[in-house]
């Protein structure tokens, strides 16, 4: 009877390795279109240098078919140290007003910065290094990783994770553009309490400005707390069971709208590690900001003075969690 078990077994054994192999080819695939590196490429610690953090830089634009398909009213630093303990965010104002290119003495809105350089270069990897320059300086960190991610992508990750649940903070309803009907309008509604979000929701969720009810979720700051508790709600169902066995369908389905420089195995590395809301900060008119007008008549946000070592100072004490960054 044992004799009988044994070519089945040995069936089964050969199956898995092929499996095994099938998925390391995709996953290997995946991460040589998105990043131009393979899977098991791990360049971490050699790209942070001397410091003891990697801060990677999450630039989310609205792609063709959107007004400034290229402006990244999404900008979020997911900053990892590197001897273990919790992940930090930092969102930035799409308003903030930051040199670039760096050196040059010339400023304009951080959303503007990647989409200026792609006009220039045509060249959208080029772009994202631009952005991560322009945005490291203006932080006072060094941005060593970078991925860009348009808003299809965006819809088509949660969608491929057959939704995620998000803890919605505040009620509001706010007005949308309708996306089944070009140049109109629809009322979206989100009531307080953990929800489920499929793709187009989580989208509203993240992008909603016209806000009614709530005038606090309407501003960028509200925009910047509820992306970023998206961006938990994400991690979180792609780091579960659940999630884990969608990996292929996921791959699938955001190939053709993000792009980075770091490898699919290093983002897993990155990701992995767990985040403590409390690390989650927004730069605001609330902190170190404040609002003012540019030259050319443009509404903006930048540090009291044009002093930027008073944001240096405050990203410094985000990350190492002292109580000044918790204002």
């Amino acid at each position: 009877m044992r004799r009988a078990w044994k070519p089945i077994v040995g069936l089964l054994l050969v199956a898995l390795v092929g499996l095994g192999l099938v998925g390391v080819t995709r996953l290997n695939r995946f991460s040589e279109a998105t990043s131009g590196k393979g899977l098991l490429t791990s360049d971490i610690s050699e790209r942070a240098g001397e410091s003891d953090r990697f801060n990677l830089l999450v630039l989310g634009y609205g792609g063709k078919g959107h007004d400034g398909a290229n402006l990244t009213d999404s900008i979020l630093v997911y900053s990892v140290p590197l001897d273990g303990g919790p992940a930090s965010q930092i969102s930035i104002p799409r308003d903030m007003w930051v040199e670039s290119p760096v050196g040059s003495g010339q400023y304009r809105k951080v959303n503007s910065v990647y989409a200026q350089a792609l006009a220039e270069t045509g060249n959208p990897r080029q772009a994202a290094n631009v952005a991560a320059k322009s945005i490291g300086s203006a932080l006072g960190v060094p941005i060593q990783g970078w991925m860009t991610v348009d808003f299809d992508g965006f819809r088509d990750l949660v969608n491929a994770l057959g939704g995620v649940e998000v803890d919605v903070q505040r009620r509001f309803t706010a007005r949308y553009p309708d996306p089944k009907r070009p140049l109109k309008w629809t009322n979206v509604k989100f009531e307080k309490g953990v929800q489920e979000m499929d793709g187009e929701k989580a989208i509203q969720y993240a992008r909603a400005r016209y806000v009614y009810n709530n005038p606090a979720e309407g501003s960028d700051f509200g925009r910047a707390a509820r992306q970023q508790r998206l961006v938990a709600a994400i991690k979180s169902k792609l780091l579960s069971p659940a999630g884990l066995a969608r990996g292929f369908s996921v791959a699938d389905a955001v190939q053709d709208d993000i792009l980075t420089n770091v490898s699919s195995g290093d983002l897993a590395r990155l990701f992995r590690r767990g985040t403590d809301p409390k690390r989650a900060v927004v730069l605001s008119d609330q902190n170190v900001l404040i609002p003012g007008t540019s030259n050319d008549g443009q509404y903006i946000l930048y540090p009291p003075e044009g002093d930027y070592t008073v944001v240096h100072r405050f990203v410094r004490d985000a990350l190492s969690d002292r109580p000044a960054a918790r204002r």
